[in-house]
Order: C-alpha cells, then structure tokens, then sequence
C-alpha cells in the first residue's frame, strides 16, 4: 500500500505504521495533521475534545510536527 510507505516517508515508526494499517483495514481513520507546532496543539485539542480514539505525535526529519 502506497501510504503505507507516506507515513514512514513523514517520520511515522514502522511499529506505529503497522499500527495504523491494522486499524484501517478495521474500519477506523487515520488523520494526519502537518503544520507548525502550535497548529499541531490546536489539532491535537480539537481531535481530544471530538473524541478521538488515540491521538500521537512525531517529529520529522525536517523539525516539523505531525499528529496522526
């Protein structure tokens, strides 16, 4: 699968992307969320209080923050 290897590519762990494709292929959602790290916060609140089931940060290569 293509974004299998989009996530690794954004500084998603191998273990965390497994996770993910475990969770796809039952039916739920992966978000990914790029941006700087106060638009991330605000995404990781947002998410929080929509009720998200697991909410997880990675550092990028490049600094950047992403939550997926």
């Amino acid at each position: 699968m293509p974004w299998v290897q989009g996530l690794y590519s954004l500084g998603v762990p191998k273990t965390s992307v497994a996770k993910y494709e475990t969770s796809i292929k039952a039916g739920k959602f992966v978000l990914v969320a790029h941006g700087t790290a106060a638009e991330v916060a605000k995404a990781r609140d947002l998410l929080k209080t929509s009720g998200a089931e697991q909410i997880d940060s990675y550092k990028a290569a490049t600094g950047a923050t992403r939550a997926a």
